[in-house]
């Protein structure tokens, strides 16, 4: 069994007052459903984020498609967090993306109300504002107290699942694998009849970082259902960069751990590496249509780093 000692540690955010016993959607049985973001009103730009005349937008924004931003490693409170967070908001306005999928280490280093509203509630507040949901797991660095944020829409639970019209999303902890969660895992991915299946969380199963590396013992116990049960793609954090790896059994893999952290020079050579980055922050924008995946990867200046178009079941 794979333990975190994070996972064990307990603070009393009922009574800080940063969360409520109320959540938001989804529920472990019950998804939630795709809602366009309302548009709004536009703001000054910063000096950092493009215009929308500027940016380079390789996504084809095709009618009724499921549009998402990712991050990963992001809950610094640090400038560079702001302003990726200022970028995301730019290609939203173009993309109108509705959603984010958050890869751990949400909030770094406190477990005081106003290290959630520093750490996430400001840095995203345009996107908040515009109706933006962010859907959080559990990185080695977050109290899984979290848990219960609302605007981290987890459920009250440390992994669940939702859906996006045909697009299924498995939120996973990866700080404690546990037989449960395992069970809960395999009955999910077989129950489901939708065409995508992704899974998101933070330790990567494959990566060519110095600093962590794969963690071979969470894929020992989780790859081998992504095979059986057709998962498409999987996102993880915690190595502070990103990659983009050669298809693994048909699933493509993400790392993207740093879109508030950094660890620069920490990329080995490999021939599984398709695309990486590590020289500043980042963040990722997805479009699934039909059995295309387009994604894009994005610079803290604006800079496409990556982007694709991916065939599901190839």
């Amino acid at each position: 069994m794979r333990t975190c000692a994070t996972f064990y540690r307990i603070v009393g955010y009922l009574a800080l007052g940063v969360i409520s016993a109320s959540t938001q959607e989804p529920t472990p049985n019950q998804p939630a459903t795709t809602q366009a973001a309302p548009p709004v009103s536009s703001a000054q730009p910063s000096s950092l984020p493009a215009s929308a005349s500027q940016i380079d937008l390789r996504l084809p924004l095709h009618p009724k498609s499921v549009r998402f931003a990712v991050i990963g490693d992001s809950g610094t409170g640090g400038s560079a967090q702001y302003e990726i967070a200022k970028e995301m908001e730019a290609y939203r306005e173009l993309v109108g993306f509705d959603f984010v999928i958050m890869l751990g280490d949400n909030i770094y280093g406190g477990d005081s109300p106003k290290n959630f509203v520093r750490k996430f509630e400001l840095p995203y507040k345009p996107l908040l504002d515009a109706g933006v949901k962010f859907y959080a797991s559990l990185g080695n660095h977050d109290n899984p107290n979290e848990r219960l944020y609302k605007l981290f829409n987890m459920g009250g639970e440390r992994y669940y699942t939702f859906k996006k019209n045909d697009v299924a999303f498995f939120a996973l902890d990866s700080n404690y694998m546990d037989p449960q969660q395992l069970s809960w895992l395999e009955q999910r991915l077989r129950d489901s009849n939708a065409a995508w299946k992704i899974c998101y969380f933070h330790h990567p199963l494959y990566n060519n970082g110095k600093h962590h590396g794969a963690d071979v013992d969470l894929r020992s116990l989780i790859a081998p259902l992504f095979e059986k049960y057709g998962v498409n793609a999987v996102f993880s954090g915690h190595e502070h960069i990103y990659e983009r790896l050669n298809p693994v059994h048909g699933i493509y893999y993400f790392i993207l751990g740093n879109s508030g952290q950094l660890m620069t020079h920490d990329l080995r050579k490999s021939e599984a590496v398709e695309a990486a980055f590590d020289s500043d922050r980042s963040f990722m924008i997805v479009e699934i249509a039909g059995d295309k995946l387009y994604f894009q990867t994005i610079s803290r200046s604006g800079q496409t780093i990556d982007s694709d178009v991916l065939q599901r079941g190839k």
